[in-house]
């Protein structure tokens, strides 16, 4: 006869021997022990041996729960699996999955991630992270993580006015759970449920800050004036002469440097795009360049920082600099980029030499495989004439 929850409450523990069984139906019985336990088991039989299976303690797992986990049993029995080893792959499983906490399996994602990009993105992209997104993320398991988590992490970053770093955390994030899904360490990504657009405040989008052209006179007579450190005096002139990034500027090494070529070729690695760039150099910026020389000529970099010397001067220096010149907001190094390619459009010069000569290559690999030398002729003309135009501004 099948058992009954009054025969359940009132089973009497047994007083000469360790446990009896009062059994239920289809194998199910209620194990209770000397000590006053009451278990639910299975008895079955798998690849001709009997076996039992825990079906849970009573009475926090009522008469009607164990029933209905020994009839989910026998199903896997029917099906050719055996219930009590599916039960232990899941408890293993979770424990893996616990395990994965979203900050371990993010850091195995940026040890191979990190591979091709370059030291300062990719320590950038890690700093963001462990400031961010693992004092929200990180100790959770990666399979648990939730869009609503992955929305409110962004929240949090946006309440304090970042929403460029919000979107961004969102962006890295998704590409984190993306390989652990490929990887199967969580059963599905959520991030796909979120759209940064719908979820985070538009940013209000404009032009990197950059005087008019009618001002850049009275910027130049500043620099050459300004009473700083010589080295970021020079920086700032460089910068006008060549209008690259202000990232490529400072990470400059003299080992991309041939002044008898008149030519500056950064690697691939420091640009923004991945590809190779060649910078013709005018006679002023060779000029420039063996003045330099001869205040960090010893050092690997152009711009060593103040402090240390195997590190960079900092952007912050840069603007910095134009600050104390009155500039405040007004203007930054990428400004000169800015105001380059529109005198240069002014002058007739071809868009695509411009383009090329800022970097501005198509992400096409076979393409962008040629275009850091295409065209190299012309944009020795193009560089030599914006120099000589500077020039004339900074005596008019």
């Amino acid at each position: 006869m099948p058992l009954t929850k009054l025969q359940c409450d009132r089973a009497a523990k047994p007083v000469d021997r360790p446990y009896v069984r009062l059994a239920d139906e289809r194998g199910m019985y209620l194990e209770v022990t000397a000590a006053g336990g009451k278990y639910w088991r299975m008895k079955y039989r798998y690849g001709g041996k009997e076996k039992r299976l825990a079906l849970g303690v009573y009475p926090t797992v009522s008469l009607a729960q164990a029933r209905q986990a020994r009839d989910d049993a026998r199903r896997l029995l029917s099906g050719g699996d055996d219930p009590g080893q599916r039960k232990r792959d899941i408890k293993l499983n979770k424990a893996v999955s616990d395990a994965n906490t979203f900050e371990k399996v993010a850091r195995q994602w940026w040890e191979h991630w990190r591979g091709p990009k370059s030291p300062r993105h990719a320590d950038y992209v890690l700093r963001r992270l462990e400031a961010d997104v693992f004092p929200v993320l990180g100790a959770s398991p990666a399979m648990s993580i939730t869009a609503p988590q992955l929305l409110a992490m962004a929240k949090r970053i946006e309440s304090r006015g970042a929403v460029d770093i919000a979107k961004r955390a969102l962006q890295t994030c998704a590409q984190i759970l993306r390989v652990a899904s490929a990887n199967g360490w969580i059963e599905r990504n959520p991030a796909p449920d979120i759209r940064p657009s719908d979820a985070l405040k538009p940013r209000v989008t404009g032009n990197h800050a950059r005087l008019d052209a009618k001002q850049l006179p009275d910027l130049l007579r500043k620099i050459e004036a300004y009473q700083g450190n010589s080295t970021t005096r020079l920086a700032l002139k460089l910068m006008a002469l060549t209008f690259v990034r202000t990232g490529e500027l400072i990470g400059a090494r003299w080992e991309e440097i041939d002044l008898e070529a008149a030519e500056w070729r950064i690697p691939k690695e420091r640009m923004k795009m991945r590809t190779p760039h060649i910078v013709p150099l005018a006679t002023q910026a060779v000029e420039l360049l063996r003045v330099l020389h001869t205040i960090s000529g010893h050092n690997t970099l152009l711009f060593p920082g103040e402090r240390d010397h195997e590190k960079s001067m900092s952007n912050n220096t840069i603007l910095g600099a134009l600050k104390r010149m009155g500039y405040a907001g007004q203007m930054t190094g990428h400004g000169f980029r800015g105001m380059a390619s529109t005198w240069l459009h002014e002058m007739d010069f071809n868009h695509q030499h411009i383009e090329l000569q800022l970097a501005h290559q198509p992400r096409d690999a076979v393409s962008a495989a040629y275009n850091h030398a295409l065209y190299l002729k012309q944009r020795r003309v193009m560089m030599q004439a914006w120099s000589d135009y500077l020039d004339e501004c900074g005596k008019s």
